[in-house]
């Protein structure tokens, strides 16, 4: 059951009503009364449960059932058998609410190496609460797809990454960014055979180099050995072709990679952010060189909030916190163009609470960093964006500035619930699995501007369209990645529900998967990728 089933749970739960014939007997209040006894309770004294008899049966019910921690939350109110002690190992003292909680995040393998001692420090970083806990693994796996497919977009070379965690690598090679122990492009997907035998949960590509998070939390880097250098410029000193593992990464159990222009960041399983090579002025709180190897805690407002989520820009880093009282963003980093979202552009060396959404009433499950605009969904749906407006990017229209996030008011028929950004595009995943997209429409990437349409394919567009090349595909749409780079072509992938991926976009190098004719350098519209990512 996915995040948007699930809301509805709790109400669908088949709750029996046993018609006694005495209730002729008594007024229509006092039925109306009797009856909710009966419901909530069952024939005995208020606060006992019909199955109170069978709690371990109840218990699987919840925990296959794979309630959410809101669902969970409202069994507990309205039931004194779902919050008082269920008497079950190993917490007897735990509530029955809070052992379903426990065993669902059992289930995640993030948490199933955990010691007890390290989950009970969890539980406490997180409000103290098992629900609490599950709701912030249960969001980062919503807002990352971890230990699902996925594919990325990166500049000049892609990655897929399969639901059982193998990984496919393609396009150029110039740096070994591909993995697989040469540099010679590769135009159709490759896996990468050195990782056999390990689970790759996450990846993250940049500008000639690549890297990897596997299920035990170790991150496996190749191509440019350096952290946080310019695109074009050192490579550092050397190039390596196959995966490594990142020694300084040893000791963080990491959930998620992110590469930004000059810096990389990590997450760990706790919640916390770590940073390399920022520069030695201090941008993120700390001093290091271009090719600094050792990572760096992010300081300030974050180190006692726990992260489920963080994107890299061009030179700021988002951070979508998870606390017991809601969702939230922060951000760091360079401020021009007022893409850090506090109604300024100037830069912020610690992480900055975008207060805009509590102005908003948006709770953020979602957020995006492009090359120099951001971009947040909602868990109503709704679409935020700020930053740089060139050639539409932020779909409100024009092509101006937003300092704070401002609502897609285009998108106001639509439920989002998936983002993508890159430089100056940005495209929308709606709850029905239809694309929308706008922005910069230089290499085809947005996908809906073809030549059968008798369009121009680089017209640039200012507000969300449907992306109708997708729509024929008469597929639900569920993941977009597209090239997030101020220096390469762009090119896109759509990852459906089935596991099927479409490209479509820049592919001189071989990164779109698929062979291009003739003279070709871009595919104005999706083509399938011959990889099944399920």
């Amino acid at each position: 059951m996915d995040a948007t089933t699930s809301r509805g749970a709790s109400s669908s739960l088949p709750l029996h009503l046993i018609v006694d014939d005495t209730l002729a007997l008594v007024s229509p209040l006092q039925q109306s009364f009797q009856r909710s006894q009966r419901l909530c309770f069952g024939d005995s004294a208020p606060g006992e449960f019909p199955l109170a008899a069978n709690p371990s049966i109840v218990l699987h019910v919840l925990t296959s059932c794979d309630l959410n921690p809101e669902d969970l939350a409202h069994l507990e109110a309205t039931c004194t058998f779902f919050r008082k002690p269920a008497n079950f190992a190993p917490d007897f003292a735990l509530s029955m609410s809070e052992l379903a909680a426990l065993d669902m995040c059992q289930k995640r393998a993030i948490f199933k190496p955990m010691s007890v001692h390290e989950r009970e420090l969890f539980k406490q970083r997180c409000g103290g609460s098992w629900k609490l806990v599950l709701r912030f693994i249960m969001a980062g796996e919503a807002c990352c797809r971890r230990e699902k497919s996925q594919a990325i977009a990166g500049p000049g070379h892609s990655i897929a990454v399969t639901a059982s965690g193998a990984v496919y690598t393609f396009g150029s090679n110039n740096s070994g960014q591909l993995g697989h122990g040469n540099l010679e492009e590769e135009w159709r997907p490759r896996v990468v055979r050195s990782l056999q035998g390990i689970r790759i949960i996450q990846a993250a590509a940049g500008a000639g180099r690549t890297m990897l998070v596997s299920d035990a939390g170790r991150v496996y880097a190749f191509g440019k050995d350096s952290f946080g250098e310019v695109e074009y410029g050192g490579q550092g000193s050397r190039v390596v072709t196959t995966p490594q593992m990142v020694e300084s990464l040893k000791d963080i159990y990491v959930v998620q990679a992110a590469i930004g222009n000059f810096f990389t960041a990590v997450l760990s399983r706790e919640g916390r952010v770590y940073t390399f090579s920022w520069g030695n002025d201090t941008r993120l709180g700390h001093q290091t060189e271009p090719n600094d190897m050792q990572p760096h805690l992010l300081t300030g407002a974050l180190e006692n909030i726990p992260v489920v989520q963080i994107a890299a820009g061009y030179c700021y880093l988002l951070a979508l916190a998870c606390q017991p009282t809601g969702m939230s963003v922060y951000s760091v980093g360079c401020g021009l163009g007022g893409k850090l979202g506090h109604g300024s552009r100037t830069d912020e060396k610690y992480p900055r609470l975008i207060e805009q959404f509590q102005n908003l009433n948006i709770q953020p499950v979602v957020v995006a960093a492009g090359a120099w605009h951001a971009a947040v969904v909602g868990k109503d749906g709704r679409v935020c964006t700020w930053g740089w407006g060139r050639y539409g990017c932020l779909g409100h229209g024009n092509e101006e500035c937003e300092s704070i996030p401002k609502v897609v008011e285009a998108l106001s028929g639509v439920k989002a619930v998936h983002v993508a950004t890159g430089d100056y595009t940005t495209f929308i995943v709606s709850d029905k699995g239809d694309v929308y997209s706008f922005g910069c429409g230089e290499s085809s990437s947005l996908g809906h501007n073809t030549i059968n349409e008798g369009n121009n394919r680089h017209t640039n567009v200012l507000s969300p369209e449907l992306v109708t090349s997708l729509k024929r595909v008469n597929e639900r749409m569920v993941q977009i990645s597209l090239t997030n780079s101020i220096y390469w072509n762009a090119h896109t992938f759509a990852l459906t529900d089935s596991g099927k991926l479409y490209a479509f976009g820049a592919g001189d190098k071989g990164q779109l998967g698929t062979e291009l004719v003739a003279q070709q350098s871009e595919r104005g519209t999706p083509e399938r990728v011959e990889i099944d990512l399920n």
